[in-house]
C-alpha cells in the first residue's frame, strides 16, 4: 500500500477520519474544507455534483451558465467573436481579444490563452470551424450556456466578473468553482446553496427518482467532503 504523505496525514488529523466517511450539511462541509485548505496560495473551492442522468442523451444533458451570489474570486479571460460596434463594446466590457475571421485563425494556429469565448450569432460562420478544437476543452460558444448571444458586451462583462459555465461530463458529473478558500464560510455556503438550487431547477422531465445522487466539496489541494443534499 502506498504510504500517505505527511501533508495528507496532517489534513486527516485536523478533521478526523470519520469526517471523510460521513455526509455533512453545507455549512459544516465548508468549515471542514477550510481546515484542509492549507496550501501556500488561495485555493479554489470546487463542488462536484453527480446527477442521475444519461449525458449521452440530448434530453438529459444539463448545461448552462450562472452568476454566483458572491462570484468565484477569479477574473476570467474572455474573448469575443464580434465585429463593428459589438466588437468595440465587447472590448470596453473587458474582452482581452476581439475579432472575427482573424481571431478564429489565431485560435486555429494554437492560441488558447483564454477561459471563456463569447460569440455574436453572426460570427458562428467562423466559430463553427473551431468545434473540434474548442469543444473538448469546454471552450466552444453555445446558446445554451449564454455564450452565443446578441448581447455580446453584457455577456463579456458577466463572465469576466466570474459568471460560471457548467455542463454534465461523460460520467454525469457537474464540476464548478464556488469560490476561494479565503472567502468567508457564509459566502461559500451561499454560493453552494445557490448553484445547487439552480441546477435542481434544470431537472430534465424524463428523470425519475433522485436527480442529485451525491455531491462533494473540496479545495484545490485539500480533502473531499460529501454533502448531505
Amino acid at each position: 500500500m502506498k504510504k500517505k504523505s505527511k501533508r495528507y496525514r496532517e489534513m486527516v488529523a485536523a478533521v478526523g477520519e470519520e469526517a471523510l466517511k460521513e455526509s455533512h450539511p453545507i455549512p459544516e462541509a465548508v468549515a471542514l474544507m477550510k481546515k484542509t485548505a492549507t496550501a501556500k496560495f488561495n485555493e479554489s473551492v470546487e463542488l462536484v455534483i453527480h446527477l442521475n442522468v444519461d449525458p449521452r442523451k440530448s434530453d438529459q444533458l444539463v448545461r448552462g451558465s450562472y452568476s454566483l451570489p458572491h462570484g468565484t474570486g477569479k477574473t476570467m479571460r474572455v474573448i469575443a467573436f464580434a465585429e463593428g460596434e459589438a466588437a468595440e463594446a465587447a472590448k470596453a466590457a473587458g474582452a482581452i481579444e476581439v475579432g472575427g475571421e482573424e481571431l478564429a485563425k489565431k485560435i486555429q494556429d494554437g492560441w488558447l490563452d483564454f477561459d471563456i469565448a463569447i460569440a455574436h450569432p453572426s460570427m458562428m460562420r467562423y466559430v463553427g470551424a473551431l468545434g473540434k478544437m474548442l469543444g473538448p476543452k469546454g471552450l466552444m460558444p453555445s446558446p445554451k450556456s449564454g455564450t452565443v448571444t446578441d448581447r455580446v458586451a453584457d455577456a463579456v462583462g458577466e463572465f469576466a466578473a466570474g459568471k460560471i459555465e457548467f455542463r454534465t461530463d461523460q460520467q454525469a458529473n457537474i464540476a464548478v468553482c464556488v469560490g476561494q478558500a479565503g472567502f468567508e464560510e457564509e459566502k461559500i455556503a451561499e454560493n453552494i446553496k445557490s448553484i445547487i438550487n439552480h441546477i435542481n431547477s434544470m431537472r430534465p422531465a424524463v428523470v425519475k427518482g433522485n436527480f442529485m445522487l451525491s455531491a462533494k466539496l473540496s479545495s484545490t489541494m485539500g480533502l473531499g467532503f460529501a454533502l448531505a443534499i
